[in-house]
């Protein structure tokens, strides 16, 4: 990487994530080789987006630390090749007391997570096992992720265990974004805060809140 790409790689992730050290800069270089290299033999995501990692899954993972810039307790459902979870655990590493947990039921996915993990300290903890057995693993997050895991009235229903007792949930979501919100008020209300994404023109982070059910008891 040239000096000129080095300089935005930092700048793009500063903007993103907000005040972030050198060392954790360099630290998501090398982590961004290390997927590379495991993605030869484990699909990690999608062909079409290997050749801009940096900006499609780190700069898109790294921007959830600004909207949440104090929480410390985290859980990313279905966390795949790590985005946004193992980039959070590496930004969270430099907020003390901050964890996060990672749920992946794919064997081989967990193995790739778990091998980051220990390769660089990060503050995350991987279940190999399926949302719905992990509620009793992860008690009181603060934050619940999830990337182009499922439709919204899925996630929320995957996510309502945390969600109706105060946790927030940032998910990232696509173009159709509002059709999978209106098809959630059939079954869930909830407070909802759009930001725009800083890496994709039609993208969004979809912040819920005080999630309850829509029917009336």
């Amino acid at each position: 990487m040239s000096a000129d790409d080095l300089g935005g790689a930092w700048a793009g992730l500063q903007e993103a994530a907000g005040p972030v050290s050198r060392e954790t800069f360099e630290r998501l270089q090398a982590f961004e080789q290390l997927f590379l290299k495991w993605n030869r033999s484990i699909n990690l995501a999608a062909p079409s987006t290997l050749d801009d990692v940096w900006r499609r899954h780190i700069l898109d993972s790294a921007q959830l630390a600004r909207i949440a810039p104090a929480a410390t307790r985290w859980v990313d459902l279905g966390s795949g090749g790590g985005f946004p979870g193992l980039v959070l655990g590496f930004l969270l590493a430099e907020r003390p007391g901050a964890s996060i947990d990672l749920v992946e039921s794919n064997r081989k996915k967990a193995s790739f997570l778990q091998s980051v993990i220990g390769q660089f300290g990060l503050p995350a903890r991987v279940l190999a096992r399926r949302i719905d057995d992990s509620y009793a693993f992860v008690t009181e997050p603060e934050i619940v992720t999830a990337r182009a895991l499922a439709a919204l009235p899925d996630l929320l229903d995957l996510a309502a265990p945390w969600l109706t007792k105060g946790a927030r949930a940032l998910f990232h979501k696509g173009r159709d974004y509002r059709a999978e919100v209106e098809e959630s008020t059939h079954r869930w209300a909830f407070d909802l805060v759009e930001h725009p994404s800083m890496t994709d023109p039609h993208g969004i982070i979809l912040e819920i809140t005080d999630l309850r059910s829509a029917t009336p008891q």
